[in-house]
């Protein structure tokens, strides 16, 4: 009889360690870059911000004139583009509960396995170091990469975009750094100085955040 009991022990922890080892990872946050239509980003990233989702929105100090006086005011760079943290499920719960006009830009790929974008979470850090300055003499620029294949990558190491990583290369006369999300959006700073960046040896973390 003891030695029965026993066995059974045995099987019920061993069954026990397996129901465990089933048990689902925790859903990571990602960034999802979203189309909202009819120029209504301000109005997504009010919604959101009022949840407590962080959210970006590229935007930049311009100024008008109004009434006679220039006045300066914080604008979109970029319309019906947002960027959103959160898990896949809460991506999708967010997507059912919200009656704001959003849905996923999709990554349309050859196989016709289309998937929503994900952006890296380092690419969209570097994005953010730049674009979350709101300068007004940011450049925003078209995303494909072999635009900027002949610049040298590098990390700013001073000033306003400070640790920001991207391509040094000469627009408009001036050297700047882009940085760009792949297929999205690329911005250039504003002039940066020989002396504020360093050469980037690594490989890419982009390619290698890309895949993983």
């Amino acid at each position: 009889m003891v030695q029965h009991w026993e066995k059974n022990c045995i099987f019920a922890l061993v069954d026990e360690k397996k129901t465990i080892s089933r048990k689902k990872k925790p859903e990571e946050k990602v960034w999802y870059a979203i189309r909202v239509t009819y120029n209504r980003e301000l109005k997504v990233k009010e919604d959101l911000d009022a949840r407590g989702i962080t959210n970006f929105v590229p935007m930049q100090y311009r100024r008008e004139e109004r009434h006679g006086v220039m006045v300066k005011h914080l604008v979109p760079s970029v319309h019906n583009l947002i960027f959103i943290h959160l898990t896949p499920s809460d991506m999708k719960e967010y997507k059912m509960t919200t009656a704001l006009p959003i849905r996923y830009i999709m990554d349309r790929r050859t196989d016709g396995n289309n998937k929503p974008i994900i952006v890296p979470t380092r690419e969209m850090e570097n994005f953010i170091k730049v674009a979350g300055t709101y300068e007004e003499k940011l450049i925003y620029l078209n995303p494909n990469p072999g635009d900027f294949a002949q610049g040298e990558r590098v990390r700013i190491i001073g000033g306003t975009f400070a640790g920001a990583e991207g391509v040094f290369v000469r627009i408009k006369g001036d050297r700047r750094v882009v940085v760009n999300v792949e297929g999205l959006v690329a911005v250039a700073t504003t002039f940066v100085h020989p002396s504020m960046i360093e050469k980037i040896n690594d490989p890419d973390p982009n390619q290698l955040d890309n895949a993983l």
